[in-house]
């Protein structure tokens, strides 16, 4: 008896399903054409080409372009935003940066405001970035462990990660204000209110703080990435040969977790030397200029004073590019001679 071979599918499915990719399998023909032609012309390794074209299209509209007219922008001067309507002065914008008696004292500047903003920036990036890595790396050791309800806890500490920057500096002014949360939890223990925001150590403290608190579960969850990378019967075999654990995290840890922390340096060293969003929300910069940092700079010269100079702001944005780029070459290059070393080992 011959057998009858059964579809899977109804009829009525199978040709719904016919309809609806028709106009894919039509427009995937269309487009087969000149990608084949291109082939051909080209070659396989030209392909690459049509695959990167929208994505450098993008790049270089929302990137590229950008930079140019804000390199542009840094040789004009005059406070229109059309460049049609601005003046061209070349170096002027650069050489008012760089006027100064001694770049140590701001007040010795033509650019006062410029020299103050980079000397906080610089404070703080020592600070915050040491800071992060201690608590980010302490941290990731820490999720590393055999914890009950790990997962919970590791969500926990990247939960600020998922919060606006400007959440982030609403939700701490609101406990730093004079009548806010600490100061409340502090009176029953004979604290006087006081205004933490309105102090320049203070002010400068929470901004280190507030800002470690909101990005280290990022920086964390690289460094976990990398712990749980290294292989546990190193750390068997150093168990067998009774290392204590400082010798362990020094010999067996840290040299392998290096690839992960020369990582989480280089992005932490951009962002802290581009603050702004939840500084700029908790104290404004102040008190004084104490917590002005250069991206505030930048913005306020730009686009929020009365006397704006988008030349000079671009011009200032322009120099701190410079010194990313090239902190970031030095941190890199200091990275491959120690990958040498440690392969030459």
């Amino acid at each position: 008896m011959a057998e009858k071979t059964v579809s899977s599918e109804p009829p009525a499915k199978a040709g719904l399903q016919q309809a609806l990719l028709a106009p894919v399998r039509l427009a995937m023909g269309i487009v087969d054409i000149p990608m084949r032609a291109w082939q051909k012309l080209t070659g396989v390794n030209g392909m690459a080409g049509v695959f990167l074209a929208p994505n450098m299209l993008i790049f270089s509209v929302f990137v590229l372009l950008p930079l140019v007219i804000n390199f542009i922008y840094s040789t004009t001067s005059g406070g229109a935003i059309f460049l049609q309507n601005r003046t061209y002065v070349g170096a002027e914008q650069y050489r008012i940066l760089f006027d100064c008696g001694s770049y140590l004292d701001p007040s010795t500047c033509a650019a006062d405001t410029f020299w103050a903003s980079v000397r906080n920036t610089a404070v703080f990036v020592v600070f915050q970035v040491s800071a992060m890595l201690v608590v980010a790396l302490a941290t990731a050791l820490i999720l590393n462990r055999e914890l009950s309800n790990r997962g919970f806890w590791r969500a926990v500490f990247f939960f600020p990660v998922l919060l606006s920057p400007v959440v982030v500096g609403l939700i701490w002014k609101w406990i730093l204000q004079r009548e806010g949360l600490l100061n409340y939890a502090l009176s029953p223990f004979g604290f006087e209110p006081f205004s933490w925001l309105s102090d320049r150590f203070w002010a400068f403290f929470f901004a280190v703080f507030v800002s470690v608190w909101a990005h280290m579960g990022f920086y964390a969850l690289i460094l976990l990435a990398g712990l749980q990378a290294i292989p546990r019967d190193l750390y068997e075999a150093a168990a067998m040969d009774k290392a204590s654990p400082t010798r362990i995290f020094r010999r067996i840890t840290l040299p392998l977790l290096m690839p992960n922390l020369i990582v989480v340096l280089v992005l932490a060293l951009i962002r802290a030397v581009q603050i702004f969003d939840e500084v700029f929300v908790l104290t404004g910069g102040g008190p004084g200029t104490s917590t002005m940092y250069i991206t505030q700079f930048i913005y306020e010269t730009g686009f929020a004073s009365s006397l704006r100079n988008p030349g000079l702001a671009s011009a200032a944005s322009i120099l701190m590019g410079i010194v990313l780029v090239i902190l970031t070459l030095v941190q890199l290059g200091a990275s491959s001679r120690n990958e040498k070393k440690g392969t030459r080992r």
